[in-house]
């Protein structure tokens, strides 16, 4: 088993819960994603923050482009962890 890992980059916690539950939906994912706020260096405000969807793929089985078109849609991207 490998430790492949793709994390999600959103813009609010909102999107962040909404991509979690659509990531069972459409892709099937079995574990649960881990959700983590991201604060921007130097920032202290909270409006400042990115939420970062962090999923493990052990099985290699979720495509990279499909993930980052999928993230598009709440206005984030993937980011290589």
């Amino acid at each position: 088993m490998s430790d492949v890992r793709h994390v999600l980059v959103l813009p609010d916690r909102d999107a962040a819960e909404e991509v979690v539950e659509a990531l069972r939906e459409r892709f099937g994912v079995r574990e649960e994603p881990h959700v983590v706020r991201d604060a921007l260096a130097g920032e202290d405000d909270a409006e400042d923050a990115q939420w970062l969807v962090v999923l493990r793929d052990e099985e290699e089985r979720l495509d990279a482009g499909e993930l980052d078109a999928f993230a598009g849609e709440w206005e984030g991207w993937r980011e290589e962890p």
